[in-house]
């Protein structure tokens, strides 16, 4: 979801080779947000850049794929095509490049683009061969084959989560995040903002929905439990990782004028976790339903570590951070946590990559 209207035309470079290399210094130096994460660094690299001829901009979700590769996708598009771009990473000192592109088509061969695409959730399936990824128009999971981007199939969505008057969703408000457990049989759909027979509590927090899916990788999948999430108050649930068969990790977000961007990361337990999938409205439901969340780290406690904002900002580390993604298990037992932010293809916005070291217990 875009929560800032560009200010001005983003200044596009031209990529001299068709790789693109790291062009911006990484950053070397980190230090802790909290008590259970700590910034390894942070890097630019990708900032108003292009690849063979398409803007690397608009990054709404990562998926690492390896120790050093993940696989970033491109929100809502405009005129150009809907795609995907292949990264190399490292941890520390943090680095980024990209290392390849893959166009999303539909079923007839076309590229999707911005009037029926906006990616914004990402799972790459277990053998990297395909992709699932979701769209906030609908909304939609499609299934996208990595060797050709043509779209070979797509997850049946509940007709409640379908955009209004199809639906109960808000458009621009549907499925933001997309996680898939170790195994590959669960994924997790995260709805951004609430149905309309779900609401908003007194305090100002949303009571949204998660749908838990199962199924094989590459194969079907099914609607099989959903669950009650309730993000801070003002914030919105942008992003998920399975972190385990009993936790996930969320990232909530928010964007005010003149101040700036608030980004926090919870863990969340699916311990005993209920199933609402029969329940007719969240507004009367008791707190018990929803699911048991801990805060992380909110990144504006993170050090600065030379950052640079183009904006107002509490803290210049901070933008439109849009994605999030578990990586490997770090010395001393850390997991490794990249987020990346979204710059909106404005001017006054940042395509940075962040590298973590977690905590999770």
């Amino acid at each position: 979801m875009r929560w800032q209207k560009p200010l001005a035309a983003a200044v596009v470079l031209t990529a001299l080779t068709t790789t693109l290399t790291a062009s911006a210094t990484p950053v070397q130096q980190g230090g802790a947000c909290s008590s259970d994460a700590a910034l390894l660094g942070f890097s630019d690299a990708l900032d108003k850049t292009t690849y063979d001829g398409q803007p690397v901009a608009g990054l709404s979700a990562l998926n690492v794929t390896g120790p050093h590769s993940a696989v970033a996708l491109v929100d809502n598009v405009a005129t150009t095509p809907a795609r995907v771009f292949d990264l190399k990473v490292n941890s520390k000192p943090t680095s980024v490049q990209v290392d390849g592109m893959t166009i999303l088509r539909r079923p007839d061969g076309t590229p999707y683009n911005g009037g029926d695409f906006d990616g914004e959730g990402l799972v790459v399936e277990r053998g990297n061969r395909t992709i699932l990824a979701t769209s906030e128009r609908e909304p939609s999971i499609r299934r996208f084959r990595l060797s050709d981007g043509r779209q070979i199939g797509q997850l049946p969505v509940p007709a409640r989560f379908q955009v209004a008057p199809a639906g109960e969703a808000t458009s621009n408000a549907t499925f933001e995040s997309l996680a898939v457990s170790r195994d590959g049989l669960s994924l997790y759909a995260g709805m951004e903002g609430p149905l309309a027979s779900d609401g908003t509590d007194a305090d100002n927090r949303t009571r949204n929905r998660i749908i838990r899916y199962f199924g094989l990788p590459g194969h079907e999948y099914r609607p099989v439990a959903q669950y009650a999430y309730k993000p801070d108050p003002g914030l919105a649930l942008v992003e998920l990782a399975s972190a385990s068969p009993t936790e996930l990790v969320s990232m909530e977000r928010t964007y005010t004028p003149d101040f700036g961007n608030t980004i926090r990361v919870f863990t969340v337990s699916l311990r005993r976790a209920t199933d609402i999938t029969k329940v007719a409205s969240l507004a009367d439901a008791p707190s018990s339903v929803f699911l048991q969340k801990k805060l992380l780290f909110d990144l504006v406690d993170c050090p600065p570590t030379g950052a640079v904002a183009k904006q107002p900002q509490p803290n210049p580390l901070l933008d439109n951070v849009e994605a999030l993604a578990l990586g490997g298990y770090l010395p001393g037992g850390r997991r490794q946590l990249y987020l990346m932010s979204d710059d909106n293809n404005g001017a006054t916005q940042i395509t940075r990559l962040y590298s973590l070291a977690v905590d999770l217990h």
